[in-house]
């Protein structure tokens, strides 16, 4: 996994078919997916439960790309290892799910994954201002986290610029998820985003068996983002 601020279309796997996962990862990276966003949810952090380490570690050798593990859990440190041992190239929390995140960000990159840290739309990016040299990555929730297909919440673009602007030259990616389409997708990017997690957007009118449509859908979001 190379730094580089060209813009990246991550699917989020929780838009996928659950019983085809493997081949829903192919799919979509065979339709030009870059990264592949998995969503790790436990119904007390956010209000829903998806999946655990065992799934992850079932489909990383269907993803050739880069496996991009967003954990919306609490506690947190308990749960890095087995994630990092199941192949997450990058493992991201939230600021909001513990008292110790700059702890959390050790513990990943010792576990030696890629360090992310997400705030959810209420959050501040004060909370952010001392972990800037702990972090290869921010993700901006665009939507309160816990649920596909939600509605973009705008006030989220502005948090982008400004954290573009607090950024500056350090390699550091700055990721969007939550209510990224051809529409959003160009607001986001004029601000300094350059990862697009989209998953209902990705996988809306395909299948494992009619794969095009992710190609179609893909294709569109990085054409209205460039």
């Amino acid at each position: 996994m190379t730094f580089d601020r060209s813009v990246k279309i991550a699917p989020s796997i929780l838009s996928a078919d659950f019983a085809n996962f493997g081949l829903e990862c192919e799919a979509i990276e065979a339709q030009g997916a870059d990264w592949v966003h998995v969503d790790v949810m436990d119904g007390h952090f956010v209000p829903n439960i998806t999946f655990g380490p065992a799934t992850c570690k079932a489909i990383r050798p269907h993803i050739k790309t880069v496996m991009d593990v967003h954990l919306m859990i609490a506690p947190v440190d308990p749960y890095i290892e087995a994630f990092a041992e199941a192949g997450a190239d990058v493992i991201t929390a939230h600021v909001e799910a513990g008292p110790h995140i700059h702890r959390t960000l050790q513990a990943i990159r010792g576990a030696g994954a890629k360090a992310g840290l997400a705030l959810n739309p209420g959050t501040d990016l004060d909370s952010v201002d001392y972990l800037l040299d702990m972090v290869d990555l921010v993700c901006i929730m665009t939507v309160n986290p816990g649920f596909g297909g939600q509605k973009f919440i705008h006030s989220q673009v502005e948090k982008v610029r400004k954290l573009r602007a607090m950024i500056g030259d350090r390699p550091i990616h700055i990721e969007i998820d939550g209510g990224v389409t051809p529409e959003t997708a160009p607001l986001v990017v004029e601000a300094g985003a350059d990862v697009l997690v989209a998953g209902s957007a990705v996988f809306k009118g395909g299948s494992v068996s009619n794969p095009a449509p992710y190609g179609d859908n893909i294709k569109a979001i990085r054409a209205s983002a460039s």
